[in-house]
């Protein structure tokens, strides 16, 4: 049985990754809580990179050093063509609303995209899901796996599922949200499923050479 630190402290992914995760067998998923690794100050200046694979590299080593486990951290969020790429990497802070969280945290953020995307004709709307999934070991080897999924912004939200951004996000082909596909769906089709599971394929595929070469 290999043990895998999830870093996050959101409940929401780390739900997500665990279900993603469920279809490798041998594999105990602990989180921080598990671990005891309480939360600092220090966390809120790991992410202040441009690219999700920095941000996502700089979560894994940080609670890396306080862990002797194998640790996967992921940093994603949505990148709108119309926006520039917007919020980008600062998907969680778009709002500027440092004194919300959760639910009502994602409420300033969509609100804010439908503002900024008031005008934008349909065939304008597209954008894409991005998430970068980074594992660092605790012989301090590193890998990056990145996953992307393309779709278009709605007018309006459409679902009540997932988190952040999702029943804004339209999948063409499904005809449904993130916000209403159901999880399993969602976790095949979804950014955060195709980094994560190549994340953990890079993991098993180094465990196998390891007992090979026993």
């Amino acid at each position: 049985m290999t043990r895998l630190l999830v870093a996050t402290r959101s409940d929401h992914k780390l739900r997500e990754i665990r279900q993603i995760l469920s279809c490798f067998p041998g594999l105990e998923v602990v989180d921080l809580r598990d671990e005891g690794i309480p939360e600092t100050s220090d966390e809120e200046g790991i992410e202040i990179f441009e690219t999700f694979q920095e941000n996502a590299l700089a979560k894994a080593r940080y609670f890396a050093s306080r862990s002797e486990l194998p640790v996967l951290a992921d940093d994603s969020g949505l990148c709108v063509d119309a926006l520039g790429g917007a919020p980008g990497v600062r998907s969680k802070r778009f709002s500027g609303r440092s004194d919300l969280r959760g639910a009502r945290l994602d409420e300033a953020n969509n609100a804010l995209l439908l503002e900024r995307m008031e005008g934008v004709s349909d065939p304008e709307r597209t954008a894409r899901y991005v998430c970068a999934a980074a594992l660092v070991l605790p012989d301090g080897a590193e890998h990056v796996s990145r996953g992307e999924c393309e779709g278009v912004i709605l007018r309006e939200l459409r679902g009540e599922g997932g988190f952040g951004y999702d029943p804004l996000f339209l999948l063409p082909g499904e005809g449904e949200t993130f916000g209403q596909l159901a999880p399993e769906r969602k976790d095949l089709l979804s950014h955060r499923g195709t980094a994560v599971r190549a994340a953990l394929e890079w993991l098993v595929r180094g465990l196998d050479d390891s007992r090979n070469n026993a």
